[in-house]
């Protein structure tokens, strides 16, 4: 595609299903390139050296958005200029990427990758592992010259947090991949390839039958005479509270019915807290998530998660299901409703996202497959699934039986039992 790249029709341009090139109608070798993902940038294309086997170069001047089109045409000019001199600026400009430290990559993969491909959410985990835990250690070494054995010690300087010492070596790992591509290291060049990951334990907590009830029973109480309260009896003030059997006090209605609607769909913390009264529909009865952890996706509403919704009051001027304490705003988080719900219940270090976990154990427990768990929990993966392959426990416990009764009945002579033979598998 060919025209005259100007602030106008920069404004109106929007992604495609394809990437696209537009060259400039007045400057050869100027362009604007427009992905797919949303991202624009100016770049140059030009011939290092001359004839026709010289290969073609392209240098990136700048995202739209961080440089106007006419600073970006004045930059492509003096690239040119560059060129006619017998100069090669792509090489140049992969020169000066290489000796880059590993702390200037970071922030480049931060801003031109993980900020502008991520959810905000995770974009925000990558940034802290990288600020917080890498730069201060690698940061001042040039990014093609860590080594293996850097980064191990890193790993290892962190074997009293093994999950989030995983997870930060992940992160480099995807940082390296990137570098690579880009031209900040060697492609392939990798650190963090090869190092050996700790072993993790599994998180995953699920309530016990008698645990729901405990949970129950917490919260009615939290919506009716209230939850007990501490004092510090260190405190000058602590004179004046009342009585120990006295101290209750009720919770917001709308956190009691978050963690309700959490128990009853499974569904994210975020998911949950983030919802828009105009997303619930009542005739299907479905939430439908315009985007996700995994994407768009239904969270379905059961006759009871319907019944709750239908109870809760809507705010004027707030669209969410569960406002916040900022006018128009959702709510934050559950940690403090949660900590006195789940001390009430005897429940302490049960996490909000263990209700997740939860909700699926009662579904593979009550046989319903691992496809039907993973749709209603909006997994993409099977594999996301089966973790809970161990709970689905009715069709093992059926062969188990059976298999038992049959052998019990084959070696009791005395008992006079029929032996069942087993059915032959076919094929």
């Amino acid at each position: 595609m060919q025209a005259k790249i100007t602030k106008r029709l920069v404004d109106g341009l929007r992604p495609g299903p394809a990437d696209v090139v537009i060259r400039d109608v007045e400057l050869p070798g100027f362009i604007l390139r427009v992905r797919k993902t949303g991202g624009m940038s100016y770049a140059v294309e030009y011939k290092a050296g001359k004839g026709r086997g010289a290969p073609t170069r392209r240098v990136t001047i700048g995202a739209v958005g961080r440089i106007a089109p006419e600073e970006a045409r004045t930059e492509a000019r003096k690239l040119f200029a560059r060129v006619t001199q017998g100069e090669d600026p792509a090489s140049a400009k992969a020169e000066e990427r290489r000796a880059l430290t590993l702390a200037q990559v970071a922030e480049a993969y931060l801003r031109d990758h993980v900020d502008a491909k991520r959810k905000g959410s995770t974009a925000a985990w990558v940034r802290d592992a990288l600020e917080r835990i890498v730069v201060p250690v690698l940061g001042k070494t040039r990014a093609g010259k860590v080594t293996r054995q850097d980064v191990a010690r890193l790993h290892s300087s962190m074997s009293d947090r093994p999950t989030q010492a995983n997870r930060t070596l992940s992160i480099l790992s995807a940082l390296y991949g990137w570098a690579g591509k880009h031209g900040y290291v060697a492609e392939g060049f990798n650190p963090a390839r090869g190092v050996e990951k700790f072993p993790e334990k599994a998180r995953e907590r699920f309530l016990t039958s008698e645990e729901f009830g405990r949970l129950a029973d917490a919260l009615r109480r939290a919506e009716t005479v209230g939850l007990p309260w501490e004092v510090d009896e260190a405190k000058a003030t602590a004179k004046h509270a009342p009585k120990a059997e006295n101290r209750l006090r009720g919770l917001d209605p709308f956190a009691v019915a978050a963690i309700r609607l959490l128990l009853l769909t499974g569904a994210r913390l975020r998911e949950v807290l983030h919802a828009r009264w105009d997303w619930v529909d009542f005739e299907r009865g479905v939430l439908r998530l315009p985007d996700s952890k995994t994407g768009a996706k239904p969270v379905y509403l059961s006759a009871a998660a319907q019944r709750l919704l239908d109870k809760l009051p809507q705010l004027d001027g707030n669209p969410f299901l569960f406002p916040g304490d900022k006018e128009g705003q959702p709510r934050a988080d559950l940690k403090k409703p949660w900590a006195a719900v789940t001390k009430a219940a005897r429940l302490e270090g049960l996490r909000v996202h263990d209700l997740r976990h939860s909700f699926a154990s009662v579904g593979a427990g009550g046989g319903l497959g691992l496809p039907i768990i993973g749709k209603l929990l909006g997994h993409k993966q099977p594999s996301t699934t089966a973790r809970y392959a161990h709970l689905d426990a009715d069709p093992m416990r059926r062969a188990v039986d059976a298999i038992g009764a049959t052998i019990a009945a084959a070696m009791d002579e005395n008992a006079g039992a029929d032996v069942v033979p087993l059915r032959r598998a076919k094929g």
